[in-house]
């Protein structure tokens, strides 16, 4: 029979000195007066201004511990997963709730089942028509591509254009952030900027979208790129180990032109199959750097020495766009999560099943059992 958890830890983020991101004092009481002792790791917060008190709020239940009692609590939740290492930290049967990414992380599903760890991937909570649940998809569009609109702005004050023609902006992937990059890129990526653009009358920009059917096409890609100011690349790519635009095509982008890296995807070489970036030979970026001009020293520190590189336009990339606003952020998930978290509460990660309610099935999609069960066939078969 599976046993409802009675506890929760809360270890901190340490992955960058600017990822700030924690769950807020409102989510913690949430939890504590749903009936769980809640465990946060010494300094939970202090980086957003956050005491300990103001989570406790003088809840017996919400209690101060260290790093490693936070991963020793029946559940444990955090937003980025913990690094491999870490894992050790977390006893068997216990269950880690984080954004996993089992479909693009072998190694760390394979460590995960060997520990015997009951995880969860948030990334991987759908609904019945496989709508995400736990996503910050607008987020991820607006931040990005108000970084890279940014970026022109200082090349082009007001963002208007030498020749007075719109700005043209290239999105590949009309999935959920292809279709918010598209709104974004439009209302030049905040609506601020984008209200002096139409008071100013001048410029404008033009959105093209595009999915499989023509990103293969190298003419057509050709003509497009061409003519891009910004490209974007928001596709969930069926097969992660290929690039969607290989390299040597960066060379047909204007110099001036800044690629928007919104997918965000790893270089992950030693797995099988090896996992690529979409835009083969562009850094990925953190919360500490997002912005890498062409000549940047940073360039090639997230890229294997056997990928392409020469070709270089500026490139915005971030592994946590939402982060940038962190509380923002943390508010729209806890949203998310509350009523997801409730049949856990109840039945416990082994009670959860594709036969109960709503949430329930979609928390049950999400486990690395099922996952191990169906998920990387469905995967290999997209």
């Amino acid at each position: 029979m599976s046993t409802p958890p009675h506890s929760i830890g809360f270890p901190r983020m340490m992955k960058e000195p600017a990822e700030k991101r924690v769950f807020l004092p409102e989510f913690i009481q949430h939890l504590a007066n749903a009936g769980l002792n809640v465990f946060i790791e010494e300094g939970y917060g202090s980086r957003s201004g956050f005491s300990f008190d103001d989570y406790r709020q003088g809840n017996e239940r919400v209690r101060r511990c260290s790093r490693a009692a936070a991963f020793r609590q029946d559940v444990i939740l955090v937003l980025r997963s913990p690094t491999m290492d870490e894992y050790a930290l977390i006893p068997s049967g216990k269950t880690l709730i984080s954004m996993l990414h089992f479909p693009t992380r072998p190694g760390r599903v394979a460590r995960l089942a060997e520990l015997g760890i009951k995880a969860i991937s948030l990334d991987s909570i759908v609904n019945d028509t496989n709508l995400r649940l736990v996503e910050n998809m607008k987020a991820v569009a607006w931040n990005g591509l108000d970084v890279a609109f940014s970026v022109l702005e200082k090349r082009w004050p007001g963002l208007h254009k030498p020749d007075g023609s719109p700005i043209r902006v290239v999105v590949i992937g009309t999935g959920m952030v292809g279709k918010h990059a598209v709104e974004a890129a439009t209302k030049h990526g905040n609506d601020e900027r984008n209200t002096a653009a139409i008071e100013a009358n001048k410029g404008g920009v033009i959105a093209h979208a595009i999915g499989r059917s023509l990103v293969t096409r190298a003419s057509a890609m050709e003509a497009l790129l061409r003519d891009a100011d910004i490209l974007v690349d928001a596709a969930q790519r069926r097969d992660p180990s290929k690039p969607i635009v290989p390299n040597a095509w960066l060379a047909w982008l204007p110099e001036h032109a800044v690629i928007a890296d919104l997918a965000v995807d790893p270089y992950t070489p030693d797995t099988d199959p090896p996992v690529v970036r979409g835009v083969e030979g562009i850094p990925q970026g953190s919360l500490d750097q997002y912005v890498f001009e062409p000549n940047d020293a940073n360039w090639s520190a997230t890229i294997p020495a056997d990928v392409p590189t020469a070709q270089r336009r500026t490139v915005v990339s971030c592994y946590s766009w939402p982060g940038i606003h962190p509380a923002a952020c943390m508010r729209h998930y806890a949203q998310q999560l509350e009523p997801l978290l409730e049949p856990l509460l109840a039945k416990g990660y082994d009670g959860l099943s594709l036969e109960g309610g709503y949430f329930e099935r979609a928390l049950c999609r999400a486990t690395l059992r099922h996952w191990l069960d169906v998920g990387q066939t469905d995967f290999r078969a997209r």
